[in-house]
């Protein structure tokens, strides 16, 4: 059975959130919230936790994950910025965006675009997740917490606890997320491209 964080969403409790963390360092998988919706979300580097992910959202080897990262920084190291993405990044972070970037060798095969070696990065605007990343020292892996045949993500902590306690080791209670989707953002062209409009509100794609 999971444990149950209620976490305060403006002023997060560093005990829990440091219990989170190490929940996660240990192979734990965590249902956590973001700027948009709650996410499934483990280690970088857990092949366990990533099988029990697509076990639980029923997904194929073709899903595209994302990476949530504390800042810009933290971005260099997994995806290839170039100084016009940079800019654009800088603007937009943290928020409710997802950038499709070239994957650098620091990402596990396993969790890129198998034919493009891309990757999704995040920086959200989330106090609680901003904690548990500065807390961990590095991003983890998550994927939006929408179940198999549905449209829209779960989004009331306490339904996610009684459907889901039993598949994963903690559910964070952050309070309501939305349903919301963000903003991806294409920047592996010439020409960067939002090709999903959600959340996230670009006034331009300025390189």
């Amino acid at each position: 059975m999971s444990q149950f964080f209620q976490i305060h969403p403006e002023n997060p409790q560093a005990r829990l959130i440091k219990q989170a963390a190490e929940i996660l360092r240990g192979g734990g998988l965590a249902i956590i919230p973001t700027d948009c919706a709650y996410a499934l979300a483990c280690q970088l580097e857990d092949k366990k936790a990533l099988e029990r992910v697509k076990r639980i959202r029923q997904l194929d080897d073709k899903h595209n994950f994302t990476l949530m990262c504390s800042d810009l920084a933290e971005i260099g190291t997994y995806a290839k910025v170039d100084n016009s993405a940079y800019r654009l990044l800088k603007n937009n972070t943290p928020g409710a965006f997802t950038f499709i970037l070239d994957a650098t060798r620091e990402v596990p095969r396993r969790l890129m675009h198998p034919k493009r070696r891309t990757i999704g990065i995040r920086v959200p605007n989330n106090n609680i997740i901003s904690d548990l990343l500065t807390e961990l020292g590095e991003p983890i892996m998550t994927t939006s917490l929408i179940m198999p045949g549905d449209d829209m993500p779960l989004s009331d902590p306490y339904d996610i606890r009684q459907m889901l306690e039993h598949a994963v080791d903690l559910v964070i209670d952050g309070g309501y997320c939305g349903i919301e989707a963000t903003t991806v953002v294409d920047m592996t062209g010439e020409v960067y491209e939002i090709t999903r409009q959600g959340v996230g509100q670009m006034e331009e794609l300025d390189q």
